[in-house]
């Protein structure tokens, strides 16, 4: 079995399991007299200028937008998918990452501020991939995962002082407040909520994330 099938096959059984969360989650984005749909507004809240880019192109041309929640088990799902895509369209497709975590979710806002205190010292990538290889550990619980964020942080070989700042500042939570005000000015109600330059994707298999991009790329 090729690589390519051994990877449509895992990320669409892990799409079938959630795609009816994401299309009841995003169904109330959908409104068509949001105000996101004017291009210029579109642009400018999907990618800000301190936005996290994951991949970047070299000509601008595809721009891949996740709204995201470290402790939401679609996102782990989808994040292998992700992950391929990166691999899949490096240099072609500019992935950007947006924080949402969702209110309900204990952890949520605390794995976004850890990731943002390592994006501090140049660990963003790293962070963000240990959140979701470890979601099982401390994910839908109700005791703070503080401790174990910070641990993450060692393993990386973060300066702990500068993390413990970073982490407790309130420019940290912010920051990731104001990806969640563009989500929700976006129409964004749950997680994840892919944009394709500029446009709202409803995927029911990795091969539909793979269709749009390839027409985008023309």
């Amino acid at each position: 079995m090729s690589l390519n099938t051994r990877i449509s096959v895992a990320v669409g059984a892990a799409f079938v399991l959630v795609i009816g969360v994401l299309l009841v989650a995003n169904a109330a984005g959908s409104d068509d007299e949001n105000p996101a749909t004017t291009t210029a507004v579109v642009d400018e809240r999907l990618v800000r200028p301190d936005s996290h880019k994951l991949n970047v192109s070299a000509d601008n041309k595809v721009t891949f937008v996740e709204f995201l929640d470290f402790e939401c088990e679609s996102c782990r799902a989808a994040y292998p998918a992700v992950e391929q895509l990166r691999k899949d369209y490096a240099g072609r497709v500019t992935f950007v990452v947006r924080y949402f975590p969702i209110p309900s979710h204990f952890n949520a806002e605390r794995a976004a501020r850890a990731v943002e205190a390592a994006s501090k010292q140049g660990k963003f990538e790293q962070m963000y991939q240990k959140m979701y290889e470890t979601q099982a550990e401390w994910g839908e619980q109700r005791v703070p995962a503080d401790d174990r964020f910070r641990g993450f942080a060692k393993d990386l070989g973060l300066d702990l002082a500068a993390y413990d700042q970073a982490y407790a500042d309130p420019a940290t939570l912010e920051r990731i407040k104001k990806d969640v005000a563009d989500g929700e000015a976006l129409g964004v109600r749950g997680t994840p909520t892919f944009f394709l330059n500029g446009k709202k994707l409803e995927p029911e298999s990795y091969d539909d994330l793979v269709k749009s991009i390839d027409a985008e790329l023309g």
